[in-house]
């Protein structure tokens, strides 16, 4: 099932990606970020694309929140 984290992207151009979020642009990759983000999102499904996308920003979760969250300093 593909988690739906709302990221999306379009090409501006021939060296220019913009990565929207919810419909608001959260970056754009120039040159030869963008042509290795374009290479990298080819033929994935959309829940690996959704991660990538957040990565690229980002913004993504590291994984670690509910072992933080245990801790006795965020209590």
């Amino acid at each position: 099932m593909a988690e739906e984290l709302g990221f999306s992207w379009r090409e501006q151009g021939d060296d220019e990606l913009a990565i929207q979020r919810h419909g608001s642009t959260v970056t754009v990759l120039r040159g030869a970020a963008a042509r290795r983000a374009r290479a990298q999102l080819a033929g994935l499904e959309a829940d690996a694309v959704q991660q990538l996308l957040a990565r690229l920003t980002g913004n993504y979760r590291r994984g670690n929140e509910g072992v933080a969250a245990r801790h006795p300093r965020n209590r």
